[in-house]
């Protein structure tokens, strides 16, 4: 079979997407063309139609239709559901001729954190920086890791404590005490800081105590770069031994879409390490 995949955004000729979906579908020797399609904000669905239209198979979404994909989508997973937002579109395997929608943010994170990284989630205490999109995509599967805590620390107080009571039943199922507020009432105490805040968007750092990165044993942002990013560079100015990126994030998620798509599940540790040394130039 021959498949047709694109990445949907705005802009989005920058997107890694292409270099790591054609890298897997060439490890697994399957035939596939994968676009990099810019549709601007007002233009998704009647797009997307003409897409489907086309023959396209399946889609991720990125920055800015992720909400409206999950409102023109016609079914969409628990996991989707619960973030709010799909980043991964594909045909109804259940229902013919129609599309579902999925999201695939958290389960990259938690294949790089516990897979590539080595990290154990289980009984530790997570600080997880941000209550926007992309924390919200990643918290349930984060839940399910079942650390002893997660504490949601948000500029705006208000707006972590309402993820908090969003996902409040998800956590207590997994026994992981959920708590939220603003950056000003973070105490120490953590294992690992995760930042998804929008802040890395803009190469600022979150208006976070030092004192709170004490005793961390690591720290992962959401965000790459070719060099350390900002939040990175301070948590290890902070003395955090160990700093990651969302590289693994990327290919993770992608990895996730691929295996929706085929039926086969890519290798991701080989195409992490390709696209880190094309970003790093080496």
């Amino acid at each position: 079979m021959n498949y047709h995949f694109a990445v949907l955004g705005h802009p989005v000729s920058h997107s890694r997407s292409p270099d790591i979906h054609h890298q897997f579908a060439r490890d697994l020797g399957l035939s596939v063309q994968y676009e990099a399609i810019d549709i601007p904000e007002d233009a998704f669905e009647a797009r997307v139609q003409q897409l489907i239209e086309a023959g396209m198979h399946g889609f991720n979404v990125t920055v800015p239709h992720k909400e409206t994909a999950c409102q023109w989508v016609a079914n969409l997973t628990a996991r989707a559901s619960r973030a709010g937002a799909v980043n991964t579109l594909l045909q109804d395997p259940d229902r013919p001729g129609q599309w579902l929608g999925d999201n695939t943010d958290g389960a990259g994170l938690l294949y790089d954190l516990t897979h590539l990284q080595g990290l154990v989630l289980e009984g530790r205490r997570v600080l997880l920086i941000g209550a926007g999109g992309a924390v919200r995509g990643v918290l349930e599967p984060l839940l399910e890791a079942q650390p002893l805590a997660v504490h949601v620390a948000n500029r705006t107080p208000a707006r972590a404590e309402e993820m908090v009571e969003h996902f409040a039943d998800t956590a207590q199922a997994c026994g992981t005490e959920l708590t939220g507020g603003g950056f000003d009432t973070v105490s120490p105490g953590w294992d690992i800081v995760i930042n998804g805040s929008a802040a890395s968007l803009q190469g600022d750092i979150p208006a976070i105590d030092a004192a709170v990165m004490a005793g961390v044993s690591a720290c992962y942002d959401m965000m790459y770069s070719a060099d350390a990013t900002p939040f990175n560079v301070w948590a290890s100015a902070q003395g955090v031994p160990r700093c990651m990126d969302g590289l693994g994030m990327l290919v993770g998620q992608a990895a996730e879409s691929f295996t929706l798509w085929t039926g086969q599940r890519p290798d991701a540790a080989p195409v992490l390490a390709a696209l880190r040394k094309k970003l790093s130039g080496k």
